[in-house]
């Protein structure tokens, strides 16, 4: 198991957080947090607030540039869902801590231990090189 694939962190993520800002999430169904966002939506109850350059509603959800614009327009955010390039995430994982993010998730394939290091020394959460819409179902 990875020191950042906690059973038990995944578990209390899927029951006790609301809000996941997913950063890389655009309007292209083609893409996959496309698709992993509205899991999180439909099926898991999550208000999901999407964070991409372009600013675009995805999934009924007004989106915003940066992670920061996002927490100023709707408040606390309790998991920063990373679908970027491991060379991109450290930066992402850096904002999270600064807007106080409860989480930080860094997806399947999106790998950074120093940035994770980070989080977890601010007092964050950490999931990284898993997806959400493959861990939830697996739990009870």
């Amino acid at each position: 198991m990875s020191e950042f694939a906690d059973p038990a962190d995944i578990a209390r993520l899927k029951a006790e957080t609301t809000v996941w800002a997913v950063v890389g999430l655009g309007a292209n169904p083609e893409r996959p947090a496309y698709g992993v966002a509205h899991t999180l939506q439909q099926r898991f109850g999550k208000r999901i607030v999407p964070v991409y350059p372009r600013a675009e509603t995805v999934h009924g959800e007004q989106g915003y540039t940066t992670l920061t614009e996002a927490a100023a327009a709707v408040g606390h955010i309790d998991v920063v869902d990373c679908f970027v390039n491991s060379n991109r995430v450290g930066a992402i994982v850096d904002e999270a801590i600064a807007i106080g993010a409860d989480a930080v998730w860094m997806q399947l394939d999106v790998i950074d231990e120093a940035a994770a290091q980070r989080a977890r020394a601010a007092g964050l959460t950490v999931v990284m090189n898993r997806c959400p819409a493959i861990e939830f179902p697996r739990l009870p």
